[in-house]
């Protein structure tokens, strides 16, 4: 786990995973073993975040819903990928740097750009 980097309590994290500088996993994230996390990549687990509740009033944590995200074994994040909340990045996927992931990955799937749209399956050796 690099610097900088903020792990949530409610966040699960697999074994011999690397989670570069300055990235946020927040509550809710499920991240399975061998992942790989580049720097600055932020996941999200609200659809609808909102600083208070119809009546003014700060919300609370019963205010809103937590939304659960799955980052599947041997999957790749680039530095700076924004991932929403509710998606499943399949096994060994590869999400490219700057992506913004609105839907969920296929296994094996490389994907890139905002929104992320699929490029190719990922091949073996990668």
């Amino acid at each position: 786990v690099g610097a900088f980097v903020e792990i949530q309590a409610g966040a699960d994290i697999g074994a011999r995973c690397k989670i570069s500088s300055h990235s946020f996993v927040c509550s809710g994230v499920t991240i399975e073993d061998e992942v790989f996390v580049g720097h600055g990549v932020m996941f999200t687990n609200d659809r609808d975040p909102r600083a208070t509740t119809e009546d003014g009033e700060l919300q609370t944590n019963a205010d809103w819903e937590l939304i659960p995200t799955r980052v599947c074994r041997g999957a790749s994040i680039g530095s700076g990928a924004v991932i929403l909340p509710g998606l499943v990045i399949g096994e060994g996927a590869l999400v490219a740097a700057g992506a913004v992931v609105t839907r969920s990955v296929e296994p094996g799937a490389v994907v890139a750009g905002c929104p992320a749209r699929f490029l190719r399956l990922r091949s073996s050796h990668e």
